[in-house]
Formats: structure tokens, C-alpha cells, sequence
């Protein structure tokens, strides 16, 4: 049994270095017709001789964060601004495996440095610690690179994982998981969101494990709290009731069209997912009487009777919801289920989105506390939107529901900080 277990897991880094190999080839070789792919390679272009200059006269003390994309960014954003904030002596690196991350953040103020994370390989990693030399480590949710993470505990660096999940179908809690199980050994802590995953880390023997939380609660609260308005959104608006939809995707699109056909006096703001010219144009030939965001702030006075923005920005929907009448939450009827809904919910907004929601904590908890709900094609949405609109305190009671869900999940931040400072993993 333990030759066996010993020859399971001697495949599974075989097949693990394949993958590494792989996946920059594969990346490569569909740069020319992938605009993220190209993004992809073109970031990781020369990145130790950019790594060695942009470190080569560095006194600091360095905090390395890394997160996959700008999802798990937004859970660390809270802890990186702690951490600048209470230890302002040492200088922060932020990495990133994917460009919807990195070229989103690239500006991001409270990092020192910003890169994308070189393709994970022993030499990588020996080479990468070499040059930035980190005294503490974050990672976010879910990155486990296996050689990043072994150097990492060679080197005694402490490491954490924050706002982390697990589910009992990730391969650490199979019968052939020792080699991933191998790669939890390196964190000196983990920070989870619920108490399945702690039971899971328990089960595997580890007690290092604290339920605090996901850290994008303390976020939107952070967003909502230092709201700015917009006067531009606010003049379009009026008086009117207004539907606004983000994250949204053509399967989105083709079931809210039915509802705003029908109801010519609700407004609608849409903030598609993608916003390259493909997409906007899409949009646009499906939503009547739009205009594109960009148009709109050219001329707002030319544009009274527009009963639809396309917002073909990034970096605005957090704000957006804080206009809506209802929030609709996009990419619920594909594969990768709904994006952020907690950017609405701390508005007090009621919720709506598609079916594909069962990866996703806060909305099973927001549906079962009746702030949020979910619908499985247009005439059910056409139902749910006609009741809220309809019925102006279930509207009401729906979104104070969220709201009360969304401030009472704040604080993991805040335990996070506790942890570092009573553990000195910095000092002051």
C-alpha cells in the first residue's frame, strides 16, 4: 500500500510538471488569435532581468502577495492595506497569475511592485526568491503552486493563505491526494471561510486553521463606506426606477431583454463582463435606445431620452449598484457561475441572478435570508422583477436583508492583522 501510495504520487508530479511545461507552450501558441493569452506571455516576457532591476537597489523588507486574478486581488486588497498601513516599513510586492488581475491593478497604489508570477518550476522559484527575498508570504484563496510553495518552506519564510475554500472535491481530500495534500504542509496557517473547510483541514490533520471569514465583506464595506457619486449616473437616473446589470454575459443579456422590452420605463444600466468591441457591439444590438458609457459623458444633455447605458469601463459597477432599484448579478447560466454580488448587497439592494450559484457561500446565505433570488430562465426573471417592483416593502425588506448579511459577515481582516501581530511574523 505504501509502494502503491509512493507510485500514485511520482506519477502525479510527472503529470504536474507536464502541466507547467504545457501550459506556457499552449499559451504561446494561441497568443496570436487570444488577446489574454497574448497578454499572458507578453507579461511574463524577460520578467527575471525586469524582477533583478526593479530589486537590484532594494533595502527593504519585502511582503509578497500573490493572487490569481482580480477576484482573489479584491480579498487581499483589505489585508495588503492593513499591512501598509500598520507596517509601513516594509515595502509590498503584488504578483499575478492572470492579466485580468494584472492589467486591471498594474497601478494599483499601496504595491510597491506589481508582476505577474513567473510559470511555477524549481529553477523558477529558486531564482524568484533569490532576487526578491521575502520575509512573509500572503497567498489568496486558492493559488497552491507546488515548487513556489516548497521553496518558500526550504527557505523558512512563514506563509499564509487567506479567505481560503475547500470543498471535499479537490483532489487534497482524495484517495490519490498526497501529493497535493504534501503542498498544504507549507502554509504555517490557514484562513477560511467556513466551517466545511476547517472540518475538511481537519480531517487531513491540520489544526492550523482559523474561520474568519472572506476579507470581501471588510472590502465592499470599504468601498461603500468612501462611496463618491457620480453625477453623470445620477442625471441619467432621474426620477426613474432603474435595473442595474453587471458582469453580464450574452446568456444575461437574452433573458433581462424580454423584461426591459416590456417595461420601457425602467431604466438599465449594463456592465458586460468583457467590454472589448465584439462584446459592446453585441450589446448594443440587443439592448434598444443604449448608448455606450463613454458616448454618454461626451455630451450627457444630447442623450435625455436614453433609456440604457453600456458601461464599457472597468472599475465602475462597485459604484453602479449603489444607483440600483434591483441588482442584477451576471453569469449565472454559465459554467463558471455569478460574479461578486456582494458589491450590490452592501447597498441594501435585492438581488437577482441565474441559477449557477452553488460554488458561491454568500449567495446560498442570501437566498436563504431572503435577500436574494434566483431564477432559471426570462420568465421567471420577468415574475421576480414584476413582484419587487410591485411590491415596494418586499423590495425594501429583500435589500436591508442583504445589507444586514453583508455587515455582519465583516471583521476577517481584522483577525488576520491579530494573527501576524500576536506571531511577530513582521515587526514594527
Amino acid at each position: 500500500m505504501c509502494l502503491f501510495a509512493l507510485t500514485i504520487k511520482h506519477i502525479l508530479k510527472i503529470l504536474y510538471n507536464i502541466f507547467i511545461k504545457l501550459y506556457p507552450l499552449v499559451a504561446f501558441l494561441i497568443s496570436n488569435r487570444n488577446k489574454k493569452a497574448k497578454l499572458w506571455v507578453q507579461g511574463r516576457k524577460n520578467i527575471f532581468d525586469r524582477l533583478k532591476m526593479a530589486f537590484s537597489n532594494n533595502k527593504e523588507s519585502i511582503i509578497w502577495v500573490h493572487c490569481s486574478s482580480l477576484g482573489e486581488f479584491e480579498q487581499g486588497r483589505p489585508v495588503i492595506d492593513a499591512l501598509k498601513l500598520q507596517y509601513p516599513k516594509y515595502k509590498i510586492l503584488l504578483t499575478f497569475f492572470s492579466p485580468s488581475g494584472f492589467e486591471v491593478q498594474k497601478n494599483y497604489k499601496n504595491a510597491d511592485w506589481i508582476f505577474y508570477l513567473p510559470m511555477d518550476s524549481p529553477k523558477n522559484a529558486q531564482h524568484f526568491f533569490d532576487i526578491v527575498q521575502p520575509k512573509f508570504i500572503l497567498f489568496i484563496k486558492y493559488e497552491f503552486w507546488h515548487y513556489y510553495l516548497h521553496e518558500a518552506k526550504r527557505r523558512n519564510i512563514a506563509i499564509i493563505l487567506i479567505s481560503g475554500v475547500f470543498r471535499n472535491t479537490q483532489p487534497f481530500f482524495k484517495w490519490y491526494g498526497s501529493f497535493y495534500k504534501e503542498i498544504l504542509f507549507c502554509f504555517n496557517h490557514f484562513f477560511v471561510q467556513n466551517e466545511t473547510s476547517n472540518k475538511l483541514l481537519n480531517q487531513l490533520t491540520f489544526t492550523n486553521v482559523t474561520i474568519c471569514g472572506d476579507t470581501r465583506f471588510d472590502r465592499v464595506l470599504q468601498i461603500a463606506e468612501n462611496f463618491k457619486p457620480l453625477e453623470e449616473i445620477e442625471f441619467f437616473i432621474g426620477d426613474s426606477k432603474v435595473i442595474v446589470a453587471g458582469s453580464t454575459w450574452i446568456e444575461d443579456d437574452e433573458t433581462l431583454i424580454h423584461f426591459l422590452k416590456a417595461n420601457t420605463t425602467i431604466k438599465s444600466i449594463i456592465a458586460p463582463h468583457n467590454i472589448n468591441n465584439e462584446r459592446l457591439k453585441e450589446c448594443l444590438g440587443i439592448y434598444k435606445n443604449a448608448i455606450l458609457y463613454s458616448d454618454y459623458i461626451k455630451s450627457v444633455n444630447d442623450y435625455t431620452k436614453v433609456n440604457c447605458l453600456i458601461i464599457d469601463n472597468i472599475g465602475m459597477l462597485s459604484r453602479l449598484y449603489k444607483y440600483a432599484t434591483i441588482a442584477y448579478i451576471g453569469g449565472g447560466f454559465g459554467n463558471d457561475g455569478i460574479h461578486n454580488i456582494l458589491e450590490a448587497a452592501v447597498y441594501g439592494k435585492p438581488l437577482v441572478f441565474g441559477p449557477e450559484y452553488e460554488k458561491f457561500i454568500e449567495a446560498e446565505d442570501l437566498i436563504e435570508q431572503n435577500g436574494a433570488i434566483s431564477i432559471d430562465s426570462a420568465i421567471a426573471l420577468e415574475e421576480a422583477l414584476n413582484k419587487l417592483l410591485k411590491e415596494e416593502n418586499y423590495l425594501h425588506q429583500m435589500g436591508e436583508n442583504a445589507k444586514i448579511y453583508v455587515y455582519a459577515k465583516g471583521g476577517a481582516t481584522e483577525k488576520i492583522m491579530d494573527y501576524i501581530y500576536e506571531n511577530r511574523l513582521l515587526t514594527n
